[in-house]
């Protein structure tokens, strides 16, 4: 029994597309299709925006959390938040292979390995939640997933705590695509900067742009920009992202009028996409990462401010993401010592 190696074969409603933008898909633990993986689930890693709407929408209470992931799974077969359309990640044990993948791919019944692919595209059956993690926005579960032929992963690094490695792993796009993105003496706006892929991106921005380029951090509030410091990031201001004139007042006077050659928004929560258009020159670069963005605003919003920029859509997935992100860590002793009391 062969299915579709994107996974359409799991497809309910509505016929005829992709697992990803399905609204409900089967997530049948009982049979598994001979090109497919299932994995036995440890923990999920909610995105940042999805979790964020959610703790938002219930308030910072683990059980409510917990009843409404679980709500959203029964009823789409799928993580997948229906107000941000985001899943996440997860972490597990190989449990089956199907028999037109054995042989055929480096894994082995027990391998432990971090799905590269979203939750709001994976079959997902969770029976029961055991532990909310407020600060971490991962939720350890019994739960069960399906791999479809497509899907990518990683398996989890022996040098690392398997949690360490599962943040990481989440928003291994965000580093790697600002490494291909920042040049020598680039001056770069990092808009959310504290939060792990903040970290991240600030920390291999200043690589990438050197002794000559200039790293500008945008954060909520200063009282949370201690590891940005710690990584030597200087250029720290505080600013309500949703106040885009704010922003862009804050970006012109660090540059002399300037702006930037590239704007990182790695932000959690809606309507900052004008924040990072205002605060880029003219042919600079935005990459939108976070999946709160609404690219609507964000191209119609350009037009309207009369702004000619390059805007990227955070695409979660680059050749060799995975090794990029995690060897990112382990190149910075400081940024590991962040990321392991962190998680």
């Amino acid at each position: 029994m062969i299915g579709n190696r994107y996974g359409t074969h799991r497809v309910i409603e509505p016929k005829g597309v992709l697992p990803q933008p399905a609204w409900k898909i089967d997530n049948d633990m009982s049979k598994l299709y001979d090109n497919e993986i299932l994995v036995d689930v440890m923990t999920l890693n909610i995105d940042a925006a999805s979790f964020t709407q959610i703790r938002d929408s219930v308030g910072n209470d683990e059980e409510k959390i917990a009843s409404k992931i679980i709500s959203i799974v029964n009823e789409r077969g799928k993580m997948q938040n229906p107000v941000t359309g985001s899943g996440g990640m997860l972490i597990g044990k190989v449990e089956k292979i199907g028999e037109a993948l054995k042989g055929k791919i480096d894994l082995k019944i027990g391998d432990e390995i971090a799905t590269l692919v979203s939750l709001s595209l994976t079959p997902l059956k969770i029976e029961k939640i055991k532990k909310v993690h407020l600060d971490k926005d991962q939720v350890d579960v019994e739960a069960k997933a399906i791999l479809f032929e497509s899907g990518i992963y990683a398996k989890l690094p022996p040098d690392m705590d398997r949690r360490l490695a599962l943040a990481i792993l989440d928003v291994a796009g965000a580093p790697a695509q600002t490494a291909r993105l920042v040049n020598p003496n680039d001056t770069v706006v990092i808009i959310g900067a504290y939060g792990k892929s903040g970290l991240l991106c600030s920390y291999v921005a200043k690589k990438y742009a050197g002794p000559a380029g200039k790293i500008i951090a945008i954060v909520r509030s200063k009282s949370k920009a201690e590891n940005l410091v710690k990584i030597g990031i200087t250029d720290i201001f505080e600013a309500d992202a949703r106040d885009a004139v704010k922003v862009e007042e804050i970006v012109s006077k660090a540059t002399n009028g300037r702006m930037a050659d590239v704007t990182i928004n790695v932000v959690n929560n809606p309507d900052t996409e004008m924040a990072s258009i205002l605060a880029t020159r003219d042919y600079g670069t935005v990459y939108f990462f976070s999946m709160a963005t609404s690219f609507t605003k964000a191209a119609l919003g350009a037009e309207g401010v009369g702004k000619d920029v390059n805007m990227i859509i955070g695409n979660g997935y680059m050749t060799n993401h995975a090794q990029i992100a995690l060897d990112t860590v382990r190149e910075s002793k400081v940024l590991k010592e962040i990321f392991e009391k962190m998680y």
